[in-house]
């Protein structure tokens, strides 16, 4: 016999809430950004998210079980990777609309901001444009493989921990705008007090890969 309608409902929003209870932990969200960024195995996940391997399996299991990553074995490892291209757009959105509402959360940021110093304010096509014509440099300070799965157009990689020893790779005289995971990564900031204290023009772009990806196929 068919359900009644009135006994699916709850059914609705519980599965509903699984996502949303999911996703009700920092540390969950943080390793959705890294993810993000590049397929990667538990052991570079918990490094990276500064937690151990123990609890970093214990958060991934729950979000699988969201099917919000899947994962494979390789040999010895496990690989982390989302389960879906649209789980970006919608951390994105998520992200947004929470900046928007919550006065805690842009006070953060504000904090973050005056670490970083100076934003890169010109639209996406002047920036394209005069990095392909050298007039501006656009570098990626984040981990190799995470440039090698998808960075910006024109981009330059110099991991943060590679920046000190590999300045003169960039010519003094020419601006840079630098970029990392996100808005909430801190790599920027780092990055960018180096290269003030080198000289060298340097601003922040507050921008990452999918949310680039998703502004350029709208």
């Amino acid at each position: 016999m068919m359900a009644d309608a009135r006994e699916i409902k709850p059914e609705l929003y519980a599965q509903l809430a699984r996502i949303a209870k999911v996703l009700g932990n920092p540390k969950r969200l943080e390793l959705l950004d890294l993810l993000l960024q590049a397929s990667k195995p538990v052991e570079l996940l918990a490094q990276e998210a500064n937690i151990s391997v123990k609890l970093t399996s214990a958060h991934l299991k729950e979000l699988r079980l969201a099917r919000l990553v899947n994962a494979e074995r390789r040999g010895k490892q496990m690989i982390y990777r989302l389960a879906s291209a649209g789980i970006p757009q919608f951390l994105n959105a998520m992200r947004n609309f929470a900046q928007d509402r919550l006065f805690e959360l842009q006070d953060a940021l504000q904090h973050l901001s005056k670490l970083e110093g100076e934003q890169y304010r010109e639209d996406r096509d002047t920036l394209l444009e005069k990095a392909k014509a050298g007039e501006m440099i656009i570098l990626d300070v984040r981990p190799e493989n995470e440039f090698a799965h998808a960075h910006l157009p024109f981009a330059k990689s110099i991991p943060l921990n590679e920046l000190r020893k590999r300045l003169h790779e960039l010519p003094a005289e020419i601006p840079i705008t630098v970029y990392c995971r996100g808005p909430y990564c801190i790599m920027t900031a780092d990055a960018l007090q180096v290269l003030k204290q080198r000289g060298y023009a340097a601003t922040a772009l507050k921008t990452n890969v999918a949310e680039w990806t998703q502004f350029n196929s709208q």
